[in-house]
This record gives C-alpha cells, sequence and structure tokens, in this order.
C-alpha cells in the first residue's frame, strides 16, 4: 500500500474518531441538564372579583386562615377555617381536591399570602388569595365588633406610591404622641430630598421633643425641631427623638423606592399580624 493510501486511511480514522467524542460529548452534556420545574404559584386578585366569583356555582371554597377566637368573632359566611400556622407540608383535610377553586383571606392579607404560598407548593393549582376581612364589603357573620378597638402594638404604614413600608414605634412621648394623632386617621406629608441621606417635611402639628445625639441608620423616621419628620434613607450625626424604624432597611432599597427627588408619603396604623 502506497503512502498516499496510508495518510488517505489515516484521515479518515482521524475525522471518524472526531466524530465519535463529540458525539459522547453532546450526550453527557444532555444528560447532565437538569429538567425545567414549573413554579408553582397563586392569583393575587380584588375583594370585588372575589365577590363575583363567590357568586358562581363552581363548587369554590372560601378558607379563613386567622385563629380561631378571629373567627369566631366575625367571618365571611360559608368560610372554612384552616389556620395559617396548621398549615404545614401535608395537604389540609378541608382541601382533598388540588383543582379545586380556593379563595383565601385572612385579617389584613399577610397570613393569606403565606399560606396561597404553601397550599401552591404542594401542588393546588387554583389558589385566589384577596386580603383581609378588615377591608371587606361584603356580608359578615358575628361581626359585631369583628376587633377590638385598637390592640396594644401597632406599627407604622408608610405609603409611597402604593409601595408599603411598615416601621416599629419608638418607646418615647413623641412616638406614643403620633400614634395616638394616626388613630384619628391617615396624614398625607411632603418630604424634600435634603443631604443625599434622608426626605424631611414639616408634620401639621408638633411632637414633644426628647433629642439625644445619636448616628440615624437607613430606615430611621426621626423628629427634628419638633415638627419635622425626616425619613432616612442613609446615615447622619444630628441631635433627633427617634418615632421609629424600619427593621431591616438598606440604603439601595429604600432609594429605590423613595426615588432622587421630593415625594409624597402617606402615614397610617397597621397592626402586626400573627
Amino acid at each position: 500500500m502506497n503512502r498516499s493510501k496510508l495518510l488517505n486511511i489515516s484521515n479518515h480514522i482521524t475525522f471518524a474518531a472526531l466524530i465519535f467524542f463529540a458525539l459522547l460529548l453532546f450526550v453527557s452534556c444532555s444528560s447532565d441538564k437538569k429538567p425545567e420545574v414549573e413554579e408553582m404559584t397563586y392569583h393575587q386578585i380584588s375583594q370585588d372579583v372575589a365577590m363575583e366569583m363567590m357568586e358562581k356555582n363552581d363548587g369554590h371554597i372560601i378558607v379563613d386562615v386567622r385563629r380561631e377566637d378571629e373567627y369566631l368573632e366575625g367571618h365571611i359566611p360559608g368560610a372554612v377555617l384552616i389556620p395559617n400556622e396548621s398549615i404545614g407540608s401535608e395537604m389540609p383535610k378541608e382541601l382533598p381536591d388540588l383543582d379545586q377553586i380556593i379563595l383565601i383571606y385572612c385579617r389584613s392579607g399577610n397570613r393569606s399570602k403565606q399560606a396561597a404560598e404553601k397550599l401552591a407548593k404542594m401542588g393546588y393549582t387554583n389558589l385566589y388569595e384577596f386580603g383581609g376581612i378588615n377591608t371587606w364589603q361584603g356580608d359578615i357573620e358575628k361581626g359585631d365588633p369583628i376587633y377590638p378597638s385598637y390592640p396594644s402594638e401597632c406599627v407604622l404604614a408608610i405609603n409611597v406610591n402604593g409601595h408599603f413600608l411598615y416601621a416599629n414605634f419608638e418607646d418615647n412621648p413623641a412616638a406614643k404622641a403620633l400614634q395616638k394623632k394616626l388613630e384619628e386617621g391617615e396624614i398625607e406629608l411632603e418630604l424634600r430630598e435634603y443631604g443625599g441621606f434622608e426626605k424631611v417635611g414639616p408634620l401639621p402639628w408638633s411632637l414633644e421633643r426628647s433629642d439625644e445625639q445619636m448616628t440615624t441608620r437607613p430606615g430611621y423616621l426621626v423628629l427634628y425641631q419638633g415638627d419635622q419628620l425626616c425619613l432616612h434613607y442613609g446615615s447622619n450625626s444630628w441631635s433627633y427623638t427617634l418615632l421609629a424604624y424600619i427593621p431591616s432597611a438598606n440604603e439601595s432599597e429604600l432609594k429605590s423606592i423613595l426615588g432622587g427627588g421630593d415625594v409624597k408619603v402617606t402615614l397610617s396604623l397597621d397592626w402586626l399580624d400573627y
């Protein structure tokens, strides 16, 4: 066999070997690829839409995920009680059908979201969360009154263009006075950008000062000169009265929510929802 034929055979063998190893690599990579898992989720709907859904004869179920004592004080007619804290990793016996339409509510919308997330992970496919009974305009059974006048602990709700931040009140006369004022109704404030670390604006009334030198952190709400509210997204050292603070707040998140210029915020009260 001459030299040219030997070279030709060698080239064919090399080419075939390359194809063989390429196929092995492709099969190996394909077997390592993890199958995509569809993320289970739930729907958030308005209470008007929930009312319309309740009027349909489609086999739906209404689920109240509050505590039993809250349920007895007042609940949506026909609602089944399944407390949020009782929902673990196993399907509740009251919900044997994974495809049933399930309408979920609590007091203010916190526990109902938690419950909906847990049920979605179990495989329930028709979950509809519609907030809390505290804003429900439909019928309520045994609901007079549904709640006591005011729980002992409440939080400061700060509405920034529809985005809610929640702050814990400090224990001092100014913070208690602010809470008392907000029991009469929410207030809207216009806060201006100042110093690259805060938004500041006038309150509609003065509060008792108990100033002390401090270095603020992102999420601090402080009283300045008795009648100015400062919402800090950065740090500053000055003499203030601390009114409230947003737990786990960070500068980048607050700057994103508050924006770069002046902003309107609404202050109101909300209650811890366990």
